[in-house]
Order: C-alpha cells, then sequence, then structure tokens
C-alpha cells in the first residue's frame, strides 16, 4: 500500500511565515528556561489568531513532527497528546 504525504497547501497562509519563523524552533545554541518561555509565549500568541491553527496542528500530529511550536502546541504537548490517543483537534 502506498501512503501519501500530507498536503501543506495551507502553510502559505501561515503567520508564522517571514520574519517571525525563528520563535517558533529552539535556537542552535543554548537557550536558558526564560528565554524559551518568551520565545514561545510570542509564538503561540500568533498562532492564537492564525487561520490555519487547526490544520498545522493535524498536520504536525499527523507527522510527528519533533521540533518547534505548531498550532500553539510544543514539541512536548504535542507527545502527550498523542500518548492520549488524540490525533486530531
Amino acid at each position: 500500500m502506498v501512503t501519501t504525504a500530507p498536503s501543506r497547501d495551507w502553510q502559505v497562509r501561515g503567520l508564522c511565515r517571514g520574519n517571525q519563523a525563528h520563535l517558533f524552533f529552539p535556537p542552535s545554541t543554548i537557550e536558558r528556561k526564560d528565554e524559551r518561555e518568551r520565545r514561545e509565549a510570542k509564538a503561540r500568541s500568533i498562532c492564537a489568531v492564525c487561520p490555519v491553527r487547526r490544520e498545522c496542528t493535524e498536520y504536525a500530529m499527523q507527522i510527528r513532527e519533533p521540533y518547534g511550536i505548531w498550532g500553539g502546541y510544543t514539541e512536548v504537548e504535542r507527545r502527550q497528546l498523542l500518548a492520549q490517543g488524540i490525533t486530531t483537534l
């Protein structure tokens, strides 16, 4: 059986595109806890008003995205949802 990758057409409408993208993924250097919390809070505030938040979250859950904030959820939060059997929101 051949499976197809989920569509990413919605990504062009995401508010995270462009200059804000750095907020959604940890830097390649060490990040203090307070810096991470501030960065994640800014990212979540963008996700909260994003027109493709649901598509983003469901995509990240479907492909088991291991990094970054997608749809307002961190990688830890997404893993917790998946562990509870929640695959769509």
